[in-house]
């Protein structure tokens, strides 16, 4: 076999240059939480090149945001890029996410003949993801790469909860958070007055449903008086009796993954006239379309999005009209523990993105103790792209010196 070269070497080939499929062996394996759930992470193992793979087999535990899934990390490039440096890539997916979903509770439910998660519909809030499934996540890889410390980067609402894991378990070498608040809502007058409105708007939904529900149970009552009066009823007939007897409508979740599609189908008719990126830029200010594809978005809308319960988004409202970031079952308080992170950190958010941003990221880069702190805008990027469009390779370079500095830690603080 040839001698080695680093990936800047002038001889190694460059990551363009590698076939994806090249790069790993794909795996799935199963992550049990203390309430019943069963959740699965999706590895990306990584397969020796010839070229140097600075980092290979260094343990890295992906966490998506709010109705995301694992495509959030693989619409673009952003783990082959990490597996062009070695790193071993392990994607959680949250309760009801992805190929957590609720549909594979209910099927493993019936073939093992067990109980159902109690929060099974949509009743669960951040507090489920951060006391149960991201500590069941992190035990998951650990046991499976047979580390006592892995590095873990979220993204959005995942990195949010690795700013309050890292104040509170020594599990992490390394944190990265790309696009992640710590003050969510600071700076974007819009989503705190979103998160004011959030109690009426509930409201009225629950209202609505309340009205509808209302006048089904009259219908029912209809119904059935008719099926006494009529003698010998129509196949028809049963089957609307069968229909009547659904259960009420609640509001439970929001369907992101309906409203997504719906926008991506728009999105298709709309690319082809010549003021869509104009328009785009105006409307949608999560995204630059000048720094991420059509078709990359697109994909991510039509296959990345997923329910969110009711529960979640109630949670986040109380979070920015309080100014807090909280579990509100334990009440740990996220904020009070930033001095407590200590081990190298990475934050990374888009310099045009509303949602993490200067102003709301500041706190825990000056809270923070690590002696190993990176706090930088990525130029030109809003907050979808950042895991996804043309500057993910230099995301992926801050990742690559966050683990190498860690490693060379590790290498001088081992014992002799």
């Amino acid at each position: 076999m040839p001698a080695m070269q680093p990936p800047d070497s002038p001889t190694a080939p460059r990551v363009d240059e590698i076939e994806f499929h090249s790069l790993y062996a794909k795996t799935t394996y199963p992550v049990e939480t203390q309430d019943g759930w069963e959740l699965t992470v999706t590895r990306y193992q990584p397969t020796p090149q010839r070229f140097n793979q600075p980092l290979l087999g260094e343990p890295l535990l992906l966490l998506h945001g709010f109705s995301q899934n694992r495509h959030a990390w693989t619409s673009g490039e952003f783990v082959k890029n990490l597996l062009f440096f070695g790193m071993d890539i392990h994607i959680l997916e949250l309760r009801g996410h992805g190929k957590s979903s609720i549909a594979h509770q209910r099927e493993r439910s019936q073939r093992l003949g067990i109980r159902l998660p109690a929060d099974i519909d949509y009743r669960w809030d951040i507090d489920s993801y951060f006391l149960d499934d991201l500590p069941a996540g992190v035990a998951a890889v650990k046991r499976t790469t047979g580390r006592d410390k892995i590095f873990f980067c979220g993204h959005s609402m995942g990195g949010m909860l690795g700013y309050g894991y890292a104040g509170l378990h020594d599990d992490f070498e390394g944190l990265i958070t790309i696009g992640s608040a710590a003050d969510l809502g600071r700076g974007f007058p819009l989503l705190r007055a979103i998160a004011y409105t959030a109690p009426v708007l509930s409201a009225g939904v629950d209202v609505a449903f309340a009205s509808i529900n209302l006048q089904r149970r009259i219908s029912r009552a209809g119904l059935s008086l008719l099926r006494k009066a009529v003698s010998g009823f129509s196949q028809q007939a049963k089957t609307a009796a069968r229909d009547s007897r659904d259960g009420p409508l609640a509001y439970q979740y929001v369907p992101v993954d309906t409203w997504l599609k719906w926008a991506e189908r728009l999105l298709g008719r709309a690319q082809k006239q010549p003021i869509y990126e104009k328009l785009n830029s105006r409307v949608n200010k999560l995204t630059n379309p000048s720094r991420v594809s059509v078709e990359d978005i697109r994909w991510l809308m039509r296959w990345g999005g997923e329910r969110e319960p009711r529960k979640v988004l109630e949670q986040f409202a109380k979070w920015i009209r309080r100014d807090e970031l909280r579990s509100y079952r334990t009440d740990y308080d996220f904020k009070k523990s930033f001095p407590n992170i200590k081990i190298p950190m990475a934050i990374i958010f888009g310099d045009l993105d509303p949602l993490a941003s200067v102003a709301s990221t500041r706190s825990v880069y000056r809270a923070a103790q690590s002696e190993y702190l990176l706090w930088r805008p990525v130029k030109g990027n809003s907050h979808i792209e950042l895991t996804m469009g043309h500057d993910i390779r230099q995301i992926c370079y801050d990742i690559k010196n966050l683990v190498e500095y860690a490693r060379t830690h590790r290498t001088a603080s081992a014992p002799q």
